[in-house]
């Protein structure tokens, strides 16, 4: 299962590469326009739809889970972080979850010891993990300079410190790299790793391979087959104008990098990169750990008519008696 998942995978990609190829050379307008918007409703629309119908889903207990010391007798210590009994503690535990991965760390490496199974860190896999996320928030924030004119401040300082070593012309930015090398490495250990591999979907790879098509693409437009980035930023403004207009000799690579972008924005919705909004819904993470000291009431609990024992033992005494049953009345 795990290699035919990755050759569907792969095959998936490069017809996905042929098909942005076709649409960069026979209708560059629809690709700009139509399957433009297109995708972006469509990841706006059925991002909204999922939180919301995460959201109304009941949670009729409290059901974090935690690895530390609760909150109970006084002269025992208590992990307020890792079992929060407050707001404040749930504050701290999600903002380590989502800044820090800190799930990541946690018994997420799996060695045969003595012939029993020994958990532990996979420290690669953190380090890569919050490496990925971080670059692709800087180049995300970078990207915003193409839609927004005058460029507000603190764009430019991201870029700034993005390029400071100024490597090359135009300059390296380290996150380009950064995120080139840790998707890639992301995608190669759940390829190579046999254990990954025989677990992993379709849908585990082609996100990844999605990604490394957008990074790789992206790279080779800025340093090797060079996009005129007026251009790019005249039909972006477009974009944002809702009055698009497709500015002569754009480049073809750039229509292959932007079909890789439409179609990640198509399969975000349905697929599992909306962790990154339903991190935020996870009642193992955001509830705290307070059964002992308060209540837990089930705001969806609804009025259902009840059979007591009383009366079921009025209503079958007699049966039980027959029976042999033992009943409280006579």
């Amino acid at each position: 299962m795990g290699i035919r998942s990755l050759i569907i995978s792969l095959i998936f990609i490069i017809l996905l590469l042929a098909a942005g190829y076709a649409l960069g050379i026979f209708s560059p307008w629809l690709m700009a326009s139509f399957i433009f918007y297109a995708a972006f409703t469509v990841f706006f629309a059925g991002f909204i739809y999922r939180i919301i119908k995460w959201a109304m889903i009941p949670v009729p207990f409290r059901i974090p889970a935690t690895c530390g010391q609760q909150k109970s007798l006084v002269f025992l210590n208590a992990n307020p972080i890792e079992n929060p009994a407050g707001k404040a503690g749930v504050f701290l535990r999600m903002a380590s979850e989502i800044i820090l991965f800190r799930s990541l760390l946690r018994n997420t490496n799996t060695e045969m010891c003595e012939g029993r199974p020994v958990y532990g860190k996979d420290i690669a896999l953190w380090l890569f993990g919050l490496l990925f996320h971080t670059s692709m928030l800087i180049i995300v924030i970078r990207h915003l300079r193409f839609f927004i004119e005058p460029v507000p401040h603190f764009i430019n300082t991201v870029s700034a410190w993005d390029g400071m070593f100024e490597l090359g012309v135009p300059t390296v930015y380290l996150s380009d790299i950064i995120f080139a090398v840790s998707a890639l490495y992301l995608f190669l250990r759940r390829a190579a790793v046999s254990r990954l591999r025989y677990i992993s979907l379709v849908q585990d790879y082609i996100p990844l391979l999605l990604i490394i098509s957008v990074a790789g693409t992206g790279i080779l437009m800025r340093h090797i087959y060079k996009v005129d980035l007026l251009k790019v930023k005249e039909l972006a403004t477009g974009w944002t104008s809702f009055s698009t207009t497709l500015p002569e000799g754009i480049g073809l690579l750039f229509f292959i990098h932007l079909f890789c972008v439409c179609v990640l924005l198509l399969w975000f919705p349905v697929s599992k990169l909306m962790h990154m909004g339903g991190i935020f819904l996870s009642p193992t993470r955001n509830m705290a750990n307070s059964n002992r000291a308060v209540r837990h009431i089930n705001p969806w609990n609804y009025p259902v008519k009840v059979h007591t024992y009383e009366e079921y033992e009025d209503e079958f005494r007699e049966k039980m008696k027959t029976a042999g049953l033992p009943v409280e009345k006579e």
